[in-house]
């Protein structure tokens, strides 16, 4: 099934979503957010299920055409939003850019950060940054949401929490990133708020695109209007989700609303380099970082700016047929305006 959150109040509406993105009805009859939802899943999905049903069958009383532009992240804020760098190809890209070698033990044992989940970003809302200088740019990322997960659950358990997956715009201020690490204790300042696509849906709804804990279809990004990349999310995945949810909760429990993303999607290119821009025959990018970094090592120049004031981005996905899965994150960077 497709779910998403109506953006009322803090926590929103949960709304049951058609198959084809175009209409929606209240779920509040059944249970009134997507926190509550997720916390009793065993409960509630069935009849969000049969919800479904009726709604893709015409039959769903109160039923409406949706406008995606009224809709929050599916989690408007959560208790725990853990990102993985699953993608090495990114994360050698991004380390070569800082001058840091990539160890083998990376290899092996997931990156990870945490991330602030009190005030997440709405799909079309603007993103606010205090400076051009502090290098903003976008990260086209996967993520699920994870019911209660129990401390040190292998892998193979950790697949059974993992009921909704969505897509990411992991917002990187990467002018911030190296003074952070230097420090020795992480990210903060440099990961402001990021956004979620405006649909999440149920494992199953990606068909036998969703195998071995991967989304094997394509990530589609566009960038001022233009297509900027368009990866493969499956072949390139070194930790798949679970293995994910598995180190993130290695040494913890995770509460039920817990987000797990994959990282920047990410390929190199076939013949052994580091990627080719879509203008090239590539697949691209889903940051700009890389393509900066590809930019350095071929032409020994950098080209492309990070995002100024006024640029936009759009992150989607399609399935074979060519439907939009998750909705669209469409998002401006704009100048932050202290509020009166």
């Amino acid at each position: 099934m497709k779910l998403a959150t109506l953006n009322t109040g803090r926590d929103g509406e949960l709304l049951v979503v058609s198959k084809d993105l175009t209409r929606a009805v209240r779920a509040t009859g059944i249970v009134a957010t997507m926190q509550q939802a997720i916390e009793n899943w065993d409960s509630f999905a069935p009849k969000l299920e049969a919800l479904y049903a009726q709604l893709n069958d015409g039959k769903a009383e109160g039923a409406f055409d949706l406008d995606q532009s009224k809709l929050h992240s599916p989690l408007p804020r959560s208790y725990h939003w853990a990102d993985g760098s699953a993608y090495l190809n990114h994360v050698q890209l991004v380390r070569q850019a800082r001058g840091a070698e990539m160890p083998d033990t990376f290899w092996t044992d997931p990156l990870m950060y945490q991330g602030g989940g009190d005030c997440f970003l709405a799909p079309t809302e603007d993103i606010e940054a205090v400076s051009e200088e502090h290098g903003i740019d976008f990260e086209g990322e996967i993520a699920v949401i994870t019911d209660d997960v129990p401390m040190n659950v292998t892998p193979e358990q950790a697949a059974g929490h993992i009921k909704l997956v969505m897509l990411v715009n992991d917002v990187s201020l990467r002018g911030l990133i190296p003074g952070e690490l230097a420090k020795g204790f992480g990210f903060f300042q440099a990961k402001p708020a990021s956004s979620f696509s405006p649909i999440c849906v149920t494992p199953d709804e990606l068909g036998d695109a969703w195998q071995e804990g991967k989304v094997h279809l394509p990530l589609t990004v566009h960038f001022n209007g233009e297509k900027f990349g368009e990866p493969e999310a499956g072949p390139d995945m070194i930790f798949s989700f679970p293995q994910l949810v598995a180190h993130a909760a290695k040494t913890r429990y995770l509460g039920a609303g817990a987000i797990v993303g994959s990282g920047t999607v990410s390929n190199p290119d076939p013949d052994g380099g580091p990627g080719k821009p879509v203008t090239d025959g590539g697949v691209g990018y889903s940051c700009l970082a890389e393509i900066r970094m590809v930019e350095k090592i071929l032409f020994d120049e950098i080209k492309t700016s990070f995002m100024r004031f006024g640029d936009r981005v759009r992150i989607e996905m399609f399935d074979r047929d060519g439907n939009n899965i998750f909705g669209t994150i469409d998002q401006q960077v704009v100048k932050y305006q202290p509020k009166a």
